[in-house]
């Protein structure tokens, strides 16, 4: 990716255009991890339900500091992903180049036809395999992680609500966005590296 995203980045700035980078994720609820106080040669105990509840999310990030993103049920397949598509070119006042993995539903004819199609969508491009860690939109997924991994929520509509609140909390804090790319396998896709 290193050695095509400048070409990526030269069509952008000639165009006028925004890049952003997409992944899907799916937040649980019993994902409980990260780090906690306890009594020296006593396991901590960790607060949980015993509710299991699952929320499917995609999302896009921009080393400018944009966030978009939408929550679906059942699985990712071309057809919701082409509506993700329209949304995100409807969310923003200029032609958008997406990067992302090599889902099926991204690299589907059904896609790419709307790729060939969309004036607004001056391409479509795919990160290598096996690669996740040069995707910032990772980090998001990461951050949400961490924060659900520290909470008990019950119901499935608490659930649904951190989920979202979180997710627009990061939305509204763009130098968080930002720093997505300001890890040692993305700042490739710095675009302040760049200027």
């Amino acid at each position: 990716m290193n050695v095509r995203y400048p070409e990526i980045l030269k069509q952008a700035k000639e165009q006028g255009a925004i890049i952003f980078f997409l992944d899907e994720c799916t937040a649980k609820s019993e994902c409980h991890r990260g780090r906690t106080w306890g009594i020296r040669g006593l396991t901590p105990i960790v607060k949980a339900t015993g509710s299991r509840h699952r929320l499917n999310l995609i999302s896009v990030v921009s080393s400018e500091g944009v966030l978009r993103y939408r929550t679906f049920t059942g699985s990712m397949n071309r057809f919701a992903f082409v509506n993700f598509l329209k949304y995100l070119i409807r969310s923003v006042d200029k032609p958008v180049i997406v990067i992302t993995d090599g889902h099926p539903a991204h690299r589907a004819k059904y896609t790419q036809d709307y790729v060939k199609k969309e004036s607004k969508l001056l391409g479509l491009h795919l990160l290598p395999g096996y690669s996740p860690e040069l995707n910032p939109d990772e980090q998001a997924w990461n951050h949400l992680k961490e924060k659900l991994g520290k909470v008990a929520l019950k119901t499935k509509d608490d659930f649904i609500k951190f989920v979202r609140g979180r997710m627009r909390s990061l939305q509204q804090t763009p130098e968080a966005v930002k720093g997505f790319f300001r890890l040692h396998h993305t700042q490739y896709a710095c675009r302040q590296c760049y200027v």
